[in-house]
């Protein structure tokens, strides 16, 4: 899990400057890029209950009840008058920061570290100075004291050293002049590192968060943009192929205590996805997704008389661990990267472990034309948490 998602955050974060590097050398001084911006915030949280280490005790006692986290960040934007990317989305801008959380109990949790990527844009315009923005942020964040089951059996939600931060922001932004600007908002925050190791209840955190930001470069979002082709609707084909690895428990009966399977288990999955784009916003469509998964419905070929660390199983029969169904998906669409989520059921599945109704949620960064990287994370029943999907992509007929 870490040296997956670390090298998967610092190829996301080279290409985009890589790709604007490439554009500028071919403007001259018409430079692409524009805005440099530094910005700090400060990230006061709660921490939901939704573990075990996290619920309050019989006393009404929780041990780990607030964090706080300061994030220093760095941003730029596309210039609407030298870039197309600039030209469609005038207000959207991105980057990278660096955050460090307190939770108060160094003993229970740590203090982890994030390296993350984030972009944001303009919802709406209140006044001339006055809007209100979204933003998200991804990446990965290390620091954390895991579980053991000797050591601090106490520490149930966290399963690994390294764990996947994902963040969504709604703010108000004031533009006090060229160079200066303040935000104010609301944000949530969840940490898991998608079944690579358990226990992975996760670590879920809804606060507030206040920043300042200094804009060092000229921001000429306003500017006239250069002219461009009409955007036309149309259909376009995306095919990804992922992998990750997870970890299993195994139930001997129903409302049984689960006991930790050792060692991991490969994932594999392919979807096609016909997507139509409505808008320079908005592409919707059907996947049709199949998936395999080395540890799916293991449990019922539990060898007995085996248990703990030299637990056996039998091989299951390719049938139970391979799926496949159908999911809508819808994408929001923006310079370098795009969100899709996605809500399906398997329909040809042999097992409770795959018989499942599920959802995704996936980063895409594209790195050449037509061709991305994937980070994804898929669900069951909304809640339960199923595997990653670290895969590689290509949209076909999408102009």
């Amino acid at each position: 899990m870490r040296h997956s998602i670390i090298a998967l955050i610092l190829l996301l974060i080279v290409l985009p400057f890589r790709s604007a590097a490439a554009e500028n050398e071919k403007s001259g001084n018409n430079s692409p890029i524009t805005a440099h911006t530094l910005s700090f915030d400060l990230r006061p949280a709660w921490v939901a209950p939704t573990s075990g280490l996290l619920k309050p005790n019989e006393y009404g006692e929780r041990p780990v009840s607030g964090a706080f986290s300061p994030h220093l960040r760095y941003s730029f934007k596309f210039n609407p008058q030298t870039s197309r990317e600039g030209a469609l989305y005038p207000h959207a801008y991105q980057g990278i920061g660096l955050s460090y959380t307190q939770f108060f109990k160094e003993t229970l949790l740590g203090h982890p570290v994030t390296l993350y990527l984030f972009q944001g844009s303009r919802i709406a315009s209140i006044t001339d100075k006055l809007s209100f923005d979204y933003e998200w942020n991804f990446g990965a964040s290390a620091g954390w004291k895991k579980f053991n089951p000797l050591d601090n059996p106490m520490r149930g939600p966290i399963g690994s050293h390294v764990n996947a931060y994902i963040n969504l922001s709604f703010l108000l932004s004031y533009q006090v002049n060229n160079r200066w600007k303040l935000t104010a908002g609301i944000d949530g925050t969840h940490y898991s590192n998608g079944n690579t190791h358990l226990p992975n209840s996760g670590v879920n955190l809804l606060g507030g968060r206040i920043g300042v930001a200094y804009t060092l470069g000229e921001d000429n979002s306003d500017a006239k943009p250069m002219e461009m082709p009409k955007f036309k609707p149309g259909m376009g084909y995306d095919i990804t192929v992922y992998g990750a690895t997870r970890q299993r428990v195994y139930f001997e009966y129903e409302g049984s205590i689960g006991e930790y399977i050792p060692g991991s288990f490969g994932v594999v999955g392919l979807n096609f996805s016909p997507m139509y784009s409505f808008n320079k916003y908005l592409r919707a469509g059907i996947s049709a997704d199949f998936q395999y998964d080395e540890s799916a419905n293991l449990s019922k070929y539990h060898v007995e008389g085996t248990y703990d660390e030299d637990i056996k199983f039998y091989r299951q029969p390719f049938k139970e661990r391979f799926s496949a169904g159908l999911s809508l998906h819808a994408e929001l669409t923006m310079p370098i990267f795009s969100i899709n989520i996605g809500v399906g059921r398997n329909l040809i599945a042999s097992g409770p472990d795959t018989r499942i109704f599920y959802q995704t949620l996936a980063l895409k960064a594209y790195i050449v034309k037509g061709a991305y990287l994937q980070v994804g994370y898929q669900l069951r029943n909304f809640h339960n948490p199923n595997n990653l999907m670290l895969g590689l992509g290509y949209t076909f007929g999408r102009k």
